[in-house]
């Protein structure tokens, strides 16, 4: 049996896009199984009942995130 997740979304940073079925793409923190929170960025329903799957980054791998996305240019990338 799989075990139950629990999560607590202590605050929502700020919503960076939406899927296809109209879920928000959200940075948050987020305490999973109550264990101390983390930067998470994933897709959410309306509720915060539901979600996909997503990345969680601890203190340094957002800080290492931040270095990298700071260091190069966006628009030279060729994204759409």
């Amino acid at each position: 049996m799989a075990e139950e997740i629990s999560f607590d979304i202590i605050r929502t940073i700020g919503e960076i896009g939406q899927s296809g079925k109209g879920w928000k793409r959200e940075v948050s923190l987020v305490s999973w199984n109550s264990r101390k929170p983390k930067l998470d960025i994933r897709d959410w329903d309306f509720t915060h009942e539901h979600m996909s799957k997503g990345i969680t980054l601890s203190k340094d791998e957002a800080k290492a995130l931040k270095a990298l996305l700071d260091s190069i240019d966006i628009d030279s990338l060729g994204l759409d």
